[in-house]
């Protein structure tokens, strides 16, 4: 771990520290490195959980880009996942550790279906983000669970916090591309919510409109029924 951490310590930059403010990424602890270079360090120690965990109890939030690339999904427990969206401290460290190990785990559909209902405001983004991962990146799985969990994204909806609504409208956008059934249903809820009177939900509704009735939106949906 500690050879680990020089090489984030060598890698960190002003400059870097100064790119993440830009992008709204707070973290009580950052070296300033890319994500790019984290990617590198962890090449080597693929597949290391311990080393993953240690990394992510350091606090540093590069350390926990590493961690999320190191670990195995096959082996981090579901109690391992919980305490890390407790920790999340931004939109970074939650997205990364969903994209790259969590939506891969067999532990992900129960833990999208609690975090989606959560309270804080980065575990309840880590419900979303994983749903909208699992819809782009698990393009086997059958249709129902992905239009059942739309009804997380409405009960949502009015979550008016910018790190919430983001991923709600993400995991909307994301449901409605993967094929013909999901387009359908996504789009409907989008039309609703698009109607609502609370202006979160709203906004919600009409950004995803926009992106689902498009030809672009439409030939992907098109490709995910080839595919079924």
């Amino acid at each position: 771990m500690k050879a680990v951490l020089a090489q984030l310590e060598n890698k960190g930059t002003a400059k870097g520290r100064e790119g993440m403010a830009r992008y709204g990424i707070v973290a009580k602890k950052a070296y300033g490195v890319s994500v790019r270079d984290c990617q590198l360090i962890a090449k080597p120690f693929r597949h290391d959980h311990a080393l993953a965990q240690a990394l992510f109890k350091t606090g540093w939030f590069e350390a926990r880009l590493v961690a999320a690339f190191v670990d195995d999904p096959a082996v981090i427990s579901a109690a391992e996942m919980q305490r890390w969206a407790r920790a999340f401290e931004n939109w970074a460290d939650c997205d990364t550790a969903v994209m790259h190990l969590f939506d891969q785990s067999p532990h992900a559909w129960p833990l999208t279906r609690k975090w989606c209902t959560a309270k804080p405001e980065f575990e309840k983004r880590a419900g979303f983000a994983m749903l909208a991962s699992m819809a782009l990146h698990h393009k086997d799985e059958p249709s129902a669970p992905f239009i059942k969990s739309l009804a997380l994204v409405e009960k949502a909806s009015r979550d008016e916090r910018n790190f919430v609504k983001k991923a709600v409208n993400w995991a909307l956008r994301s449901i409605g591309s993967r094929d013909t059934a999901c387009h359908a249903a996504a789009m409907k809820r989008s039309a609703k919510l698009a109607a609502s009177d609370d202006a979160t939900a709203r906004w919600i509704g009409k950004d995803a409109l926009k992106q689902l009735d498009t030809a672009a939106t439409r030939k992907r949906v098109a490709r995910g029924d080839a595919r079924a």
